[in-house]
């Protein structure tokens, strides 16, 4: 547990480096955008709406970990057997385990409102860059619940602060994807791995990008399970209705006192039940999403 919060640490002078290179580079680039896209670029209140976000979510995300790590402390205890770290294949099923449970619980982020409540914060930017990337929510009533995805990890035996570190680093994987300075790599990087071209799609608010490339860092699991969708026209990001503001707190929490809303008006508990855990989009008197997509009512102002 130590170990996770602490790479997160170390990694936060990499994190301004590149982010101050990002800048630079659109300041002085005089190339037009390719023909497949435009760029959104940079907006400098966008930007520092999102780093601080992360800076208020730097001091209180820790207090989620203690409320994760009993979920995940309690299925270790039932554990039948525990495997050693000292072994390096325990590693590989950690990394490649933790990257399964995030599509996992990722997918669930886009599905299920209670969840979406939290993670509809990191797709409100109109704009693709590393700071979109520490655009996280917190304390989020309910969103640790999604952290049962880690509890297989634990039950086959993986440490627990072997499952916590091997999700801070699938997480750590995805800073550098959040860019529109990369376009697509070699066929074969882009066929195994998450890009940022995969993940421009993933961040699109346009179809057919809607609900695709949920992947940490394999795309694999998207193309395995029918969930992956290659660049092949304009992104546009943010949400399908986006929101008007920069204040932090209003950003963090717009969704969750939207659902909060809906939840309250609502007049039955088919209704109230459906809110909660149906998907973005979902209406109490129609029972689906206006489109299919994962499209919050136009009162709620957000989906991806």
């Amino acid at each position: 547990m130590d170990d996770a919060l602490r790479i997160g640490l170390y990694a936060l002078p990499a994190f301004f480096l590149l982010m101050a290179i990002e800048f630079v580079s659109y300041r002085f680039d005089k190339d037009a955008p390719g023909p497949s896209r435009a760029r959104a670029g940079i907006s400098w209140r966008d930007s520092a709406t999102s780093l601080s976000i992360y800076v208020i979510g730097h001091h209180v995300r820790p207090l989620e970990r203690f409320i994760e790590l009993p979920i995940v402390a309690v299925a270790a205890a039932f554990a039948p057997l525990h495997l050693s770290p000292s072994n390096w294949w325990v590693w590989v099923i950690a990394i490649v385990s933790a990257d399964l449970a995030y599509y996992a619980k990722h997918r669930m982020s886009h599905r299920v409102r209670l969840f979406w409540a939290a993670h509809s914060v990191h797709h409100s930017s109109r704009h693709f860059n590393l700071s979109t990337a520490v655009r996280l929510s917190w304390l989020i009533p309910g969103s640790f619940l999604s952290s049962v995805v880690y509890v297989p990890l634990a039950l086959i035996g993986i440490p627990v602060w072997l499952i916590f570190l091997a999700q801070a680093i699938v997480l750590l994987y995805q800073f550098p994807i959040h860019t529109e300075r990369i376009d697509r790599l070699p066929r074969v990087i882009e066929y195994v791995f998450n890009t940022p071209s995969h993940h421009r799609v993933h961040h699109g608010a346009n179809n057919p990008y809607l609900d695709k490339n949920y992947a940490g860092i394999f795309i694999v699991w998207d193309r395995m399970f029918g969930s992956f969708a290659a660049e092949d026209e304009p992104v546009r990001y943010g949400l399908t209705k986006n929101i008007d503001t920069y204040n932090p707190v209003k950003v963090n929490y717009h969704e969750f006192a939207a659902m909060v809303r809906d939840v309250w008006q609502a007049t039955t508990w088919r209704g109230r039940i459906g809110y909660l855990l149906r998907p973005p989009g979902w209406r109490e008197h129609d029972g689906a999403a206006t489109d299919g997509a994962p499209e919050t009512p136009a009162t709620v102002q957000a989906s991806h």
